[in-house]
């Protein structure tokens, strides 16, 4: 930690963001969180941890310019969930231009996917965008690239009985390797990198816990919670109504390019990093 100690956190009310903004501050890092609504019960539990909450929002660089003074570094990450697409490359650039501005010296970027372009995948191919903007910016960067989230196979909003329990198995294929990460690691790596930045400036960092098919995924989560599980069948067409194509586009293209991961690189920032089954136990009883 240098002379500021001070990390501006983007998403911080989101699960990265709120990771990062966790663990920064168990570290004894300065938090500067920014959210939209810094009335929610998110943004209070922030606050009342230690963090200074701002309201700014990203698709207006007018309130990310104040946030940014005095920073030391900016985990930046975007939810082309709630942005759409175009608003995540609008977004990811507006911070960066922000951070420019304001002479951060380290930006962290959160990024994901496979890293590579022409894969069909907006929100893929949008955050190759966005780092090269950074990059165009001459910003100290890093940046994270996990794939699957393990939040995937509980969380409400991911809506799992539908596409990781039903859609996701006949299109990615149930015996398709994955590499998995939880969003709290996401956090304790980020802490790692804002801690030693002449070890990660500049570099691309894939993270990956473990490495499991859906049908092992499927046989941990009955193997912990001794539970079965129960699919939500949905036609695909339907599943396109509520969140768009790109999931299974993403889905699709996991199915036909077998992605390589290596969880020791991931353990050898953070070894602590949880595998889908400690997740689980961890999730299930806690």
């Amino acid at each position: 930690m240098d002379d500021t100690g001070l990390i501006v956190v983007t998403g911080a009310t989101g699960r990265q963001g709120g990771a990062v903004a966790r663990h920064l501050l168990a570290d004894g890092w300065r938090v500067r969180a920014l959210t939209r609504d810094p009335a929610s019960a998110a943004a209070a539990k922030l606050s009342s941890s230690g963090a200074e909450v701002v309201r700014a929002d990203m698709d207006d660089i007018a309130t990310l310019r104040p946030a940014m003074v005095g920073a030391q570094g900016v985990f930046s990450v975007q939810n082309p969930m709630i942005s759409g697409l175009d608003g995540e490359v609008r977004q990811g650039r507006a911070v960066g231009d922000a951070a420019a501005e304001a002479g951060v010296r380290h930006v962290v970027y959160a990024s994901a996917g496979p890293g590579v372009p022409g894969t069909g995948v907006g929100q893929w191919d949008n955050k190759l965008v966005v780092r090269e903007h950074l990059e165009s910016l001459g910003l100290p960067l890093t940046v994270l690239r996990p794939m699957a989230f393990m939040e995937l196979m509980t969380d409400k909003d991911f809506y799992p009985p539908v596409s990781m329990w039903h859609l996701m198995p006949k299109l990615v294929g149930v015996d398709r390797p994955l590499p998995w990460l939880c969003a709290d690691d996401v956090g304790a790596v980020a802490a790692k990198v804002f801690a030693e930045p002449g070890r990660f400036v500049g570099a691309e960092v894939p993270l990956c816990a473990d490495v499991r098919t859906i049908d092992e995924c499927r046989a941990l989560w009955r193997k912990v919670t001794g539970r079965a599980l129960r699919g939500f069948p949905m036609p695909i067409w339907l599943f396109h109504r509520f969140v768009g194509d790109d999931l299974t586009k993403m889905w699709r293209w996991l199915h036909a390019n077998p992605v390589v991961a290596d969880p020791s690189a991931t353990r050898a920032i953070v070894p602590s990093v949880k595998t889908v089954e400690q997740w689980l136990v961890q999730r299930t009883y806690s």
